[in-house]
């Protein structure tokens, strides 16, 4: 019997935006971390990070692991225009 394919890898554009909607929560912190250093890298110093409204489990996850990343200078829930409580506002150091 065949092993099943490995398949490809996501490719997500790296333009300041991170939509974890289609992400597994065990994937959301090597996922942060890894679109964080490839923001750095493209001088990209600003992050919006897209975790949804709902009950806020997600957006506990993601501010939970935004506390103790030492590449994050600080972040702050979206305004009206950013996409409010369902979306984080990241700086990077």
């Amino acid at each position: 019997m065949d092993e099943p394919a490995e398949a490809d890898p996501l490719r997500i554009p790296i333009n300041g935006e991170l939509d974890l909607h289609t992400f597994r929560p065990a994937e959301i912190k090597s996922l942060l971390e890894d679109y964080f250093a490839e923001c750095r890298a493209r001088g990209i110093r600003e992050v919006r990070v897209i975790h949804g409204k709902g009950i806020g489990t997600l957006r506990e996850t993601v501010h939970a692991h935004l506390r103790n990343s030492p590449g994050v200078a600080s972040f702050r829930l979206g305004n009206e225009h950013s996409g409010g409580w369902g979306a984080t506002l990241v700086s990077l150091r």
